[in-house]
């Protein structure tokens, strides 16, 4: 299966959704941080979407290389918008919430993922969704970018 994704309208539904959360919280202020590399590119659109004041946080991936987390705002008793391109196992997220939390208490954690995908390993659950996809043990799913943002399934080798 390969298949290509009108991502941008997918950004457009996700950023009509996170106000919709947002307004049913009364949530008026909320802090971004994405997870790196493909969350932090779908942060920035989202960002940019809604007009966020706080200057956009971005946390490592799973596997480190050189750049370090950089939260540029204080995070207790703030209400933080966790984004990330693909939800698959849940261990990206969780990894992601441990270290949120080393640097202090936030008042909650919304999350958001571009595409989620069968085969979750742990109880995580998105607040928004852009896509979900049922994918097969031989399939998987790629987001490249910065420009264009471009989302596709494909066969592993």
């Amino acid at each position: 299966m390969n298949a290509q994704f009108d991502v941008e309208q997918i950004l457009n539904k996700m950023a009509a959704d996170l106000r919709t959360s947002l307004a049913a919280r009364a949530i008026s202020s909320a802090r971004m941080i994405g997870i790196h590399t493909g969350g932090v590119w779908v942060a920035q659109r989202l960002h940019d979407m809604l007009g966020l004041e706080q200057p956009l946080g971005t946390r490592i991936g799973m596997h480190p290389r050189v750049n370090p987390s950089n939260l540029p705002f204080d995070v207790d008793d703030q209400h933080i918008i966790l984004v990330d391109d693909v939800l698959h196992t849940g261990r990206t997220i969780r990894a992601a919430l441990n270290e949120v939390f080393d640097y202090g208490r936030p008042a909650s954690v919304m999350l958001a993922v571009l595409v989620e995908r069968s085969g979750r390993e742990l109880p995580i659950e998105a607040s928004v969704v852009g896509t979900c996809l049922a994918l097969g043990p031989n399939e998987h799913v790629k987001l490249t970018g910065p420009e264009p943002l471009e989302l596709r399934v494909q066969e592993s080798p």
